[in-house]
């Protein structure tokens, strides 16, 4: 099942903070705070146009936030909404996300996640991303990973 994915608007607003806190909350005890994607400002993010959102059945069920930087595209955010999870719809945001860094004019995808998300870690890894670094930002111990993207070789268009 495909989701429509499109760049948000300022009315996916409060849907994009929802979908954040359903996300993330679960985080908080692990981390002991709140992880980065609950602290950021989605209204400034989606007037930048970095917030993509996927929708189905008529309802923002996923959010991707994209920011173009100097050598990388950054990955900065990928969330499914819980009753969402477990169909695809992460997995179609993640190769929307490579696709929209290809077309974009970069070679390398970036992201970082938390170092207690290991389940995150793991499903980076096994998709091909590479961990380049770890720092402490934000006061959140972070580990950086890329990818090297080649051409993109499938029907989707953006």
């Amino acid at each position: 099942m495909t989701s429509n994915l499109r760049v948000a608007t300022r009315a996916d607003l409060e849907a994009v903070k929802e979908i954040v806190r359903a996300a993330y909350t679960a985080y908080i005890a692990r981390i002991g705070r709140e992880p980065g994607p609950m602290l950021d400002d989605y209204g400034a993010l989606i007037d930048a146009g970095h917030v993509h959102v996927a929708e189905r059945d008529g309802a923002v069920q996923g959010i991707l936030v994209l920011i173009p930087q100097e050598e990388a595209m950054l990955l900065d955010n990928v969330a499914v909404a819980p009753q969402a999870q477990g169909v695809g719809l992460g997995r179609q945001m993640l190769e929307f996300a490579e696709h929209a860094t290809i077309k974009a004019g970069y070679h390398t995808i970036k992201l970082y996640t938390n170092e207690k998300m290991t389940e995150n870690l793991s499903l980076y890894s096994r998709i091909g991303y590479t961990e380049t670094h770890r720092v402490e930002e934000r006061g959140l111990r972070r580990v950086y990973m890329s990818k090297t993207l080649g051409e993109w070789r499938t029907g989707m268009t953006l």
